[in-house]
């Protein structure tokens, strides 16, 4: 098993899409990047403690490559937005990913390269290496699954997991 722990934007929309993905066997919301212990989510939205909204995604490669799990994060968010994803400002919301070893620097290196080659603009997705990942509150776990009909995933999450199911079908869980 793997797991990489990347940021873009809001982590309802991450899990959201993640989850929905054959291979993966486990997405956590969390919070990483900061200085701030044991952070909770109220001081993660003020933007004071460095943190971002992450998830930490575990799957299995030989069901779901590497390259695939960080092309579809490069797909279902704006690398090109500095610390904000639309309507979602602030450091808490960039785009970052978090890597454990070289190895995973040099994967995540490589899939900015090739997002590079479709996105027009500079890419400002930071590759930092993970340190301390503090799991969200429960209520921030599987959101979208728990909260279908609330407004943020009906307006936000909802066409991001359509477009993953569209453009990765092969690798999208039945449902």
């Amino acid at each position: 098993m793997h797991t990489f722990v990347i940021a873009g934007g809001c982590f309802w929309c991450l899990d959201a899409v993640y989850r929905t993905l054959k291979g993966v066997t486990d997405v956590v919301s969390g919070y990483t990047g900061g200085s701030t212990v044991f952070p909770s989510y109220e001081a993660v939205c003020t933007g004071t403690t460095g943190h971002a909204e992450a998830v930490a995604v575990t799957f299995d490669p030989a069901v779901i490559p590497d390259s695939v799990i960080l092309d579809v994060f490069f797909s279902l968010h704006d690398p090109r937005q500095l610390n904000r994803q639309g309507a979602d400002v602030g450091t808490q919301y960039r785009s970052a990913m978090f890597y454990s070893d070289d190895a995973q620097k040099q994967a995540f290196e490589a899939a900015r390269d090739r997002a590079a080659e479709y996105w027009d603009g500079d890419i400002v997705t930071t590759i930092e290496p993970l340190g301390e990942y503090y799991r969200a509150e429960d209520y921030h776990q599987d959101f979208f699954a728990k909260n279908p009909g609330q407004g943020y995933c009906m307006a936000v999450a909802l066409p991001k997991v359509n477009k993953i199911r569209k453009s990765y079908a092969e690798y999208v869980l039945a449902s």
